[in-house]
């Protein structure tokens, strides 16, 4: 009979971490502990590349990481994150290789060539990492050539998941290189007015449209495109390849189905591998309408920022892995604190769509029950991730977060460097940050007037950045790839999948095909009477 792996909650540290949270870490208040330790900030901080993370002001103390440390020992998380730099197949549910870490190595394998795991590669690996600078190299050359052609100017990305929210965070977040004579769409909602929003402000023969599918069958992407086609055409466009406006010239697919792109009208094509998970795609040929927004060499700077931070994840111990604490301090918070949720709360305009990337990253990544091994979880798993850029957070939800019956972790996201707009305006930004994260610490007290009473003791942690770069954005994701890794090692689950995901999308194309046939058998009463009423008008 086969041996099912243990669970998380029945390894030593598990308990450990129990007792230590109800007899040490209950009962702790900030305050004190940072006046009883004067090493509390250099002990629970940390730079790493291009990032700087304090902890200090969260719930934890140094005897937490130990124990937590401890965990993750016994849970084999280096052994899995060793598993994955050497490409094997852990994403096991779909026996597939984990390896978008491989589309920003080096040639040379740059600071991860002298890994151990690295000089043990199969030939596989090495033919892999030269078809992904083969395929880079073309997909900057596309870029370049798209930049340099003044006739367009207007770039729609379609697109849904992973194919929309990476390349949208990063070139909102990077338009101080944005190429100022183009214009950036990203369409991914099936409504069909966001993609008329779009249309109704770009021309024919001056846009370029990036059709974003693996597959090419993703539903809500491919009835965008074949709008955005029919749309084309009918605003004077031709599908003869010969035509100064055609499909031909102004389609792009990123997919592996060049088949379906050519049946569609593009003969244009980049592709990428099975191993590269959506919501960690960005960085292939996926990354194109980035590649155009920022130019070759800053796209480059995106890549060697996120190898920086994989060869920080990939060569560290338990102890000074800043991915690893990050992901350790998110099942501490989840299943020993009992907190549910995380506040993301990026002081930068540029990150305005980071929240809603990680929410992605994260809660589609671990949002599961189940162990990899179809083991039911007893414990459990991802945090609802949620928030918005400050100073706006402050005027809308920060009120619960002072002084709510529910104790919210928030993540401060701030940069030290804010560039052209450094001024006054920079200053009061970043000062209400940290301002924000003392306050939550601190809380109010003594004042004339319970209502006014904070009682502070609310845990919050502040990332660094130096300044919103190509190197230091490719970083901070990379950053959270691997920490939402880490995590999803310790509770025992694959991170890589998304089942849930897969449900809705077959039951949708089951109801299509009901509608069509009136076959409405085995299907509930409310189902049946919503789609009758979509039916009528």
């Amino acid at each position: 009979m086969k041996t099912l792996p243990v669970l998380c909650n029945t390894l030593p540290a598990w308990p450990a971490l129990e007792s230590h949270f109800h007899e040490d870490i209950q009962t702790l208040d900030l305050r004190q502990a940072f006046a009883a330790d004067a090493g509390r900030l250099d002990a629970l901080s940390q730079q790493a590349p291009h990032v700087f993370a304090d902890l200090s002001k969260n719930l934890w103390t140094e005897r937490t990481e130990e124990l937590l440390r401890e965990l993750a020992q016994q849970a084999g998380v280096l052994a899995q994150r060793d598993a994955m730099l050497a490409g094997e197949p852990v994403n096991c549910t779909e026996g597939r290789a984990v390896m978008h870490w491989l589309l920003r190595m080096p040639r040379d394998g740059g600071q991860l060539r002298h890994c151990a795991t690295v000089q043990q590669w199969q030939p596989a690996m090495h033919e892999a990492l030269g078809q992904v600078h083969e395929t880079l190299d073309a997909m900057l050359a596309l870029a370049e050539q798209v930049r340099g052609d003044e006739g367009i100017t207007d770039i729609v990305n379609i697109g849904i998941g992973g194919s929309h929210l990476g390349p949208e965070v990063v070139v909102n977040a990077l338009e101080d290189w944005v190429d100022a004579g183009k214009n950036f769409h990203f369409v991914s909602n099936v409504d069909g007015h966001e993609l008329g929003h779009v249309l109704r402000r770009v021309r024919p023969h001056s846009t370029l449209f990036l059709i974003a599918s693996k597959s090419f069958t993703t539903a809500e992407t491919m009835l965008n495109a074949h709008s955005a086609r029919r749309w084309f055409l009918e605003q004077g466009g031709s599908e003869d390849p010969q035509a100064a406006c055609s499909i031909d010239r102004h389609f792009v697919a990123l997919t592996t189905n060049v088949q379906a792109a050519a049946d569609f009208g593009i003969r244009r094509t980049l592709g990428f591998w099975d191993w590269v998970g959506g919501r960690f795609s960005l960085w292939s040929a996926i990354g194109l309408p980035v590649a155009i927004a920022i130019g070759a060499a800053q796209f480059r700077a995106l890549l060697d920022g996120a190898h920086a931070m994989d060869a920080h994840f990939f060569s560290s111990g338990v102890e000074g892995n800043l991915p690893l604490r990050l992901g350790l301090l998110d099942v501490w918070y989840r299943d020993f604190c009992g907190l549910s949720s995380r506040c993301i709360a990026p002081y930068s305009h540029g990150l305005r769509r980071l929240t809603a990337y990680l929410q992605q990253l994260e809660m589609e990544s671990n949002g599961k029950g189940v162990t990899r091994d179809g083991q039911t979880l007893p414990v459990r798993t991802a945090p609802v991730i949620w928030g918005e850029p400050g100073t706006n957070g402050q005027h809308a939800f920060f009120q619960m977060l002072h002084q709510g019956q529910d104790v919210i972790p928030v993540e401060f996201i701030a940069l030290r460097d804010g560039g052209k707009y450094l001024g006054a305006h920079h200053q009061s930004l970043v000062v209400n940050a940290i301002a924000q994260a003392q306050a939550l610490m601190e809380g109010r007290h003594g004042e004339e007037g319970a209502e006014r009473h904070c009682a502070g003791n609310r845990p919050s942690s502040f990332l660094l950045l130096q300044q919103l770069d190509p190197a230091s954005l490719g970083a901070l994701i990379a950053l959270y790839e691997h920490r939402v890794f880490s995590a999803g090692a310790v509770w025992g689950i694959n991170s890589f999948d998304q089942w849930g995901v897969e449900l809705g999308k077959h039951l949708a194309r089951q109801l299509h095909a009901r509608q069509d046939s009136g076959d409405w058998q085995g299907v509930d009463a409310s189902t049946q009477g919503l789609m009758h009423r979509l039916a009528a008008g």
